[in-house]
């Protein structure tokens, strides 16, 4: 298969030690991909370097066949709003912003009307198990939940790779569980190539293929140990419901519209979980993304501050800090 996402040669260095010494990679269309290795061993960084946080200090990272790495800060900016998709360990929602409008956020940014941006963010409410959550804020929803609304937020962008960091690392097993055959299923649904880093062989094994990363090199290859089972909610695939054809041969303007359904992980206190299944995934808009109509002239609700971009925003200004979605949590650089 051809690859979408390639890194070549990589190096960097924080001063004297070498996170990545030499590191080839390549990520196929679709393909899911976990990189596993012990804290301190390179795979956030190598993480980073593909994605577009960090510029290696050596070698080349190029998606679609185009050298990505010698591009500048507020291209990469772009380019990660755009092109990538990410999930964080926590979340990483805006605490300002009901559930809605944080799924939307990446259009909002892109300069999408807030109305279109909301409404394609609705769509991914109901097949993702959270109907009825819509005008929650993150600190009204539960860990799997608000992880759930991350995995929107990261992929209504139509991403080709989506970067997930410890995706599970917050949740308890079941619920990981869940949350995890939610995020393969969906990017594999929308043809988007998943890398995920994790500690975790459980995750691993729900991926395509594992590289094990130790002193800044790939050690091995190969598939995916066998997991040890996990006591979980039964989440459907489209393999055992519907049959599909393969992403290549799909049109992305007439994506099949697939039953998928998933109990929701017991709610914290205070905390209600939804009772409506899940259903299928978002159907493509009949409106176009960028096609820009009047704006709304109601006020925005809950108004935030636009976080600086190079691209213009359309939405109400706000707060936002630089440990929010728009900035890494580990390294402090903005994605979007």
């Amino acid at each position: 298969m051809t690859a979408v996402l390639t890194g070549t040669g990589l190096v960097k260095r924080f001063g004297t030690t070498h996170a990545l010494a030499g590191v080839d990679v390549a990520v196929a269309k679709a393909e899911s991909v976990a990189i596993m290795g012990p804290s301190g061993s390179g795979k956030s960084t190598l993480l980073h370097c593909l994605a577009g946080i960090l510029k290696p200090d050596q070698g080349e990272v190029s998606l679609d066949g185009r050298r990505i790495d010698s591009l500048g800060e507020s291209a990469r900016s772009v380019l990660r709003r755009t092109r990538f998709g990410f999930v964080f360990q926590f979340g990483q929602l805006l605490p300002e912003l009901p559930a809605e409008e944080n799924v939307a956020l990446p259009l909002m940014l892109d300069g999408v009307p807030r109305r279109i941006a909301v409404e394609k963010a609705r769509s991914w409410f109901r097949p993702l198990g959270l109907t009825g959550l819509e005008k929650r804020r993150p600190g009204e929803l539960s860990g799997g939940q608000a992880q759930r609304v991350a995995i929107a937020r990261a992929l209504i962008g139509e991403p080709a790779v989506v970067f997930a960091d410890e995706p599970t690392g917050a949740l308890d097993q079941s619920t990981g569980a869940d949350t995890l055959k939610l995020l393969t299923e969906a990017t594999r649904h929308q043809g988007a190539s998943l890398v995920v880093v994790t500690h975790d062989p459980n995750v691993a094994a729900a991926c395509d293929r594992v590289l094990e990363v130790r002193d800044g090199r790939i050690r091995t290859v190969g598939e995916p140990a066998a997991a040890a089972p996990v006591a979980s909610h039964e989440v459907s695939t489209f393999a055992t419901r519907v049959p599909v054809a393969p992403v290549a041969s799909r049109s992305k303007s007439a994506g099949p519209v697939v039953p998928v359904s998933a109990a929701p992980e017991a709610a914290r206190p205070g905390v209600a979980e939804p009772t409506v299944p899940v259903h299928a995934w978002p159907a493509e808009p009949t409106v176009p993304v960028h096609a820009p109509p009047a704006e709304p002239t109601v006020p925005v609700p809950s108004p935030v501050e636009a976080p600086a971009t190079d691209t213009p925003t359309t939405f109400a200004p706000g707060r936002v800090s630089t440990s929010g979605p728009t900035h890494d949590q580990k390294s402090g650089a903005r994605l979007w």
